[in-house]
């Protein structure tokens, strides 16, 4: 299955408010205290066969890449991979120093899936998730495999950029 990565365009906006707004709940995202909001945030989107089958969107500050969101609709089959591997090769040339994330303790699956590519967990914010309820107070108290979300796993990727 040939998977083309392509950067979201104004055209895209409406199916990437529909996908956030079924993935998570709402329009925006929260994450480290702060709401982030999809038609506010870069993006590529996975295509096979002209269908979107996937979505990454990211931030760009200080030469760092924080990656916001990353929703694959095909599991499984390389649009997760082929969304990262396109943010990572991005940061290269934007000569950006790291790609890093925000996950809930909960997503072991996500976890997994970073670190089987690179990622490193770095720090552990204790308790994060009660200043993100107050955000977004959706957020559920008890998330995947049963397990009560409390905290916010950073991973982050170093890049080798020298400028």
């Amino acid at each position: 299955m040939e998977i083309k990565i392509r950067r979201t365009e104004l055209k895209d906006k409406p199916w990437i408010k529909k996908l956030i707004e079924t993935q998570w709940g709402s329009d925006f995202i929260v994450t480290r205290g702060r709401k982030y909001y999809y038609d506010k945030l870069e993006g590529f989107i996975a295509e096979t066969k002209g269908i979107n089958r996937g979505l990454i969107t990211f931030r760009v500050e200080d030469r760092e890449i924080e990656v916001i969101s990353l929703d694959s609709l095909l599991e499984r089959k390389g649009v997760g991979t082929e969304l990262i591997n396109k943010v990572i090769e991005f940061a290269v040339e934007v000569k950006a120093r790291r790609v890093w994330l925000i996950t809930t303790n909960d997503n072991i699956d996500a976890i997994k899936f970073y670190q089987k590519r690179g990622f490193r967990i770095i720090r552990i914010h204790t308790g994060a998730i009660d200043l993100s309820r107050k955000l977004k107070p959706s957020i559920p108290v008890v998330g995947n495999y049963g397990i009560p979300i409390r905290d916010e796993i950073e991973l982050e990727m170093k890049l080798k950029n020298k400028s």
